[in-house]
């Protein structure tokens, strides 16, 4: 892993860590899933910065500048420099659980979404999150939200056109999937317009070939 910044440092560069599987399928830093199941496995300290830093971007989706000893104090780790102050294994930890990516030292990309926790992260839950997690799946698969039903939509639709199917089979596809035909049509165009996909014609659109 590359060094961490330290004090005197005044500034990093912070950018969204792009990943195209769990952006799709993860949990918001902010969601109540982090909270519950996540914040033992990375800790309070960088749940929160992380939470801090998502927040951030979704005011500057591009990137911001990052104030160091701000942030350290305002999560109440104080400002001591060296590798071993608070706030550096605060991001030291992030970076070791992946929810984070050191560039450098001079810039971290971090991840909006983190992803469902692996069976290795869930045995090692106290018994009680082990079976609260078990419930939380179960009903998250049988009632899933309306942003849970788009997010799944999207995926497909991005899935589908990779596979070279048409704009108007993949909505074909997806009723065929239960989805409703307004998601649908949200997804396709969702996933045409971020998928790096471009969108393809029909059959019926295509125009004739020359003789």
């Amino acid at each position: 892993m590359p060094a961490l910044p330290t004090f005197p440092i005044t500034t990093l560069a912070v950018r969204p860590l792009p990943d195209a599987v769990i952006d799709q399928i993860g949990h918001d830093a902010r969601s109540a899933y982090v909270e519950r199941f996540w914040l033992g496995i990375l800790g309070p300290s960088a749940t929160w910065l992380l939470r801090r830093l998502v927040d951030a971007l979704e005011a500057a989706p591009e990137g911001f500048d990052l104030d160091l000893a701000l942030i350290a104090t305002e999560l109440g780790l104080g400002t001591r420099s060296g590798q071993n102050s608070p706030f550096v294994r605060t991001m030291q930890r992030c970076a070791r659980f992946g929810v984070v990516a050191m560039v450098g030292t001079t810039e971290m990309q971090v991840r909006r979404k983190l992803p469902p926790l692996t069976q290795y992260q869930i045995d090692r839950l106290p018994p009680h999150l082990q079976e609260e997690h078990r419930r939380w799946t179960a009903s998250a698969r049988a009632h899933p939200s309306p942003d849970e039903r788009r997010e799944h939509a999207r995926g497909l639709a991005l899935s589908l056109l990779a596979d070279g199917e048409d704009v108007a089979t993949a909505e074909r596809l997806l009723h065929g999937r239960a989805v409703h035909p307004a998601m649908a049509h949200e997804a396709v165009a969702w996933a045409v317009a971020h998928g790096g996909v471009t969108q393809r014609l029909t059959a019926g659109d295509r125009p004739p070939t020359a003789a």
